[in-house]
């Protein structure tokens, strides 16, 4: 594997083993026997050209827990502001050293341009409304810690699926996985074009699922929040109540309180918001030890 900038196309046997990986990271994290020293004498440049939170901080720490370098790149302090364009700035992060890019860009494609410009292996942390492939794998990742098997699980994604590079993501890696998978939202935010089931009513969809992954209304893309959205697709505790007994929450964050789930619901034993942040590190180390490994 090159680069991981995308999981469009990827077959069912490299994402199994992705998540296998990940799954074996996250038990030696646990344990604390963790000694894997597969990025050693390595440099990571971390380019977010976009706020984040948990996907900068892990692959930070995923970086670090292998035994490479972290190279932060901060765009409001940098030479971008001064007129250097993308395409001198990935090279000059390449000259200074960088053995892995980490990219995460407004713009759809960049991560792959940013592959052809360096020829360094490029890992895509989110390209405008397209994809986020790791976030997906630590997804499935936390579905396997939880329920053991992923083949046959029914998840059904809502809200603004029109603008979320996390549900791109999803419907490319859940599929080949076996995943029975339905897009909820109002009509404008969902795909016109698509095998995948659709829904309008969460509620007639809610008793079905054994996953309900909420999405944040991207205000930034075109999402608009208003009374009727919150209405027809919150998650509170009341349509919590008519999941099955086993059935869980999950949402990539950051999460709006109020607007895609209530307090309750993002606090309950049924949420697993908590422990996708927690996968984020051990899948974001075997991204990252694979790549490592392709290069030697």
């Amino acid at each position: 594997m090159k680069s991981f900038t995308g999981v469009r196309g990827m077959g069912r046997g490299e994402i199994e083993r992705l998540v296998t990986e990940a799954c074996e990271y996250r038990d030696a994290l646990d344990s604390g026997d963790l000694i894997d020293r597969s990025l050693e004498g390595r440099c990571v440049a971390n380019l977010f050209f976009e706020p984040s939170t948990r996907t900068r901080l892990s692959f930070d720490l995923a970086t670090q827990r292998l035994g490479g370098h972290v190279l932060t790149f901060f765009p409001e302090t940098s030479s971008s502001l001064k007129g250097e364009s993308l395409h001198d700035t990935v090279l000059t992060v390449a000259a200074i050293g960088a053995d892995v890019l980490v990219v995460r860009h407004k713009e759809e494609g960049v991560p792959e341009k940013v592959g052809e410009w360096t020829g360094l292996p490029v890992i895509n942390a989110g390209d405008g409304t397209n994809e986020h492939p790791t976030q997906a794998l630590l997804d499935l990742v936390t579905l396997k810690r939880r329920f053991g098997s992923l083949p046959g699980l029914r998840v059904g994604i809502v809200g603004d699926i029109a603008h979320s590079r996390v549900a791109g993501s999803l419907i490319h890696a859940m599929g080949p996985l076996g995943i029975e998978l339905v897009l909820v939202g109002p009509g404008e935010w969902l795909p016109s074009e698509t095998s995948v089931a659709l829904s309008h009513d969460l509620d007639a969809t809610i008793p079905h699922l054994d996953v309900v992954y909420l999405l944040r209304v991207q205000t930034e893309r075109g999402g608009v929040i208003d009374d009727d959205y919150v209405a027809r697709f919150r998650m509170d505790a009341k349509r919590a109540s008519e999941l099955s007994e086993d059935s869980v929450i999950m949402h990539p964050g950051p999460i709006n309180r109020g607007v895609e789930l209530t307090d309750e619901v993002a606090d309950s034993p049924r949420s697993l918001i908590t422990e996708q942040v927690r996968n984020g590190v051990p899948t974001r180390m075997a991204v990252l030890r694979r790549l490592a490994a392709d290069r030697r």
